[in-house]
């Protein structure tokens, strides 16, 4: 076990902040061509005393507010899915992600002014909930990055809890999860009850799943129910012991939000959650396809999508959900926007995976059915269609992906 800890916390070392300036956020400019994400940062962080950095990992009494410009360099000098740190400061906004501006806000009037001034036509927000292992600025940033490249049209807002950002502290953060829970509740309580709001769509990443699910779940206590306008839960590799979810979906009760899933059987640092966490599987790392979890998650309601096959930008494979161009572009097309992923007549679990791959096969031939399995949506209707793909093709076809794929 102090081997694998070890392995992994260089493996984190190896593709996380090593070699990156301290201080990011101090504010330097952007460039021509680059494009600006306008942020709200909730954090139950306490401030920081170092020019740039601005909240640590440590806890703060109360949730503070603010409003952070960030400039993501033209597209022509960047790759979609990455965030591309400065190797020095100031930061250079023609290649590199830089600090526009950072504006303390109060709660009331200062907040509902910068809401009042991003919520789109649709007026839904989308609160971003970040994981494990995360800097203040490495949440900020890769938020950034991530309602640029999907292209959602939101109100984007992130919740940051306090992590040190240590393989090491990893029972810290978690702690902070649960100190940070009663904070994020009342973020979505504010939101939800805010006349200018439509709906929410709330997304979460690895550890960030436990305090959003936690959150939600305490709201569904105190209140009989969770808001009605947060419509839309995101869970991205969720490092939740999968037989606590199932008690805490059931304190939701039938009116809670529609829930999908990322997944991937090859995340190492789930793996690491899971020798950690009495050998219970983490919800991030199940086989959908297999018993119990297909039964259940169709009961449930739950969309889950299994990005096993699809390569990952990191050693650990814990961020595809942000890193690849298709599952980002899925996210801003049609999850945030609360759109079902099976209201047309090819499921789109078929059409992505053909995607991932980077096929020029059409969907309904014999090969696309075999390329379709890197992405795959577990839903009543793609199934269907697997079906008939695999009787129209025959059983050859089907013992390829039979073992893949459950009918």
């Amino acid at each position: 076990m102090g081997r694998a800890l070890l392995c992994v916390g260089l493996m984190l070392s190896l593709s996380g902040c090593g070699g990156r300036p301290v201080g990011v956020l101090v504010p330097s400019g952007t460039a021509a061509g680059a494009s600006e994400v306008d942020l709200l940062v909730a954090t139950t962080r306490a401030q920081s005393e170092e020019p740039g950095v601005l909240f640590s990992g440590e806890r703060a009494p109360e949730l503070s507010l603010t409003e952070i410009v960030v400039s993501i360099p033209p597209e022509k000098n960047r790759k979609v899915g990455q965030v591309q740190w400065p190797k020095k400061l100031p930061a250079d906004p023609s290649r590199d992600f830089s600090t526009v501006s950072v504006k303390p806000l109060e709660p009331g009037p200062e907040t509902q002014a910068w809401l009042n001034g991003h919520l789109p036509k649709n007026r839904r927000v989308l609160i971003f909930v970040h994981g494990f292992n995360n800097r203040f600025e490495d949440a900020v940033y890769r938020y950034a990055q991530i309602v640029h490249d999907s292209g959602a049209d939101v109100a984007p807002v992130i919740f940051t809890w306090p992590s040190r950002a240590s393989i090491f502290d990893y029972n810290y953060d978690k702690e902070s999860t649960n100190y940070s829970r009663d904070a994020l509740e009342e973020l979505l309580q504010r939101a939800s009850k805010n006349p200018s709001v439509g709906e929410i769509t709330l997304m979460a990443h690895s550890m960030g799943s436990w305090v959003t699910v936690e959150a939600l779940r305490q709201m569904a206590i105190r209140d009989g129910r969770v808001a009605p306008k947060i419509t839309d839960v995101i869970l991205a590799s969720p490092d939740l012991d999968v037989d606590v979810f199932t008690k805490q979906m059931q304190a939701m009760g039938k009116s809670r939000p529609k829930f999908t899933l990322f997944v991937s059987r090859d995340d190492r640092a789930l793996t690491l959650s899971r020798r950690i966490s009495g050998n219970i599987d983490r919800l991030g790392q199940i086989d959908p396809s297999v018993e119990p979890y297909r039964s259940q998650l169709e009961r449930a309601g739950i969309t889950v999508l299994d990005l096993t096959a699809l390569k990952g930008g990191d050693r650990l494979n814990h961020g595809k959900f942000a890193e690849s161009p298709e599952v980002v572009q899925l996210l801003g097309n049609r999850l945030i926007a609360g759109q079902t992923v099976t209201d047309s007549d090819v499921g789109l679990g078929e059409r992505v995976g053909a995607v991932a791959l980077g096929t020029a096969q059409t969907v309904g031939s014999a090969a696309s059915v075999a390329v379709s399995t890197p992405i795959m949506i577990f839903d009543p209707r793609t199934r269907r269609n697997y079906d008939a793909q695999l009787r129209r093709f025959g059983q050859s076809v089907g013992n390829t992906v039979g073992s893949t794929v459950t009918p």
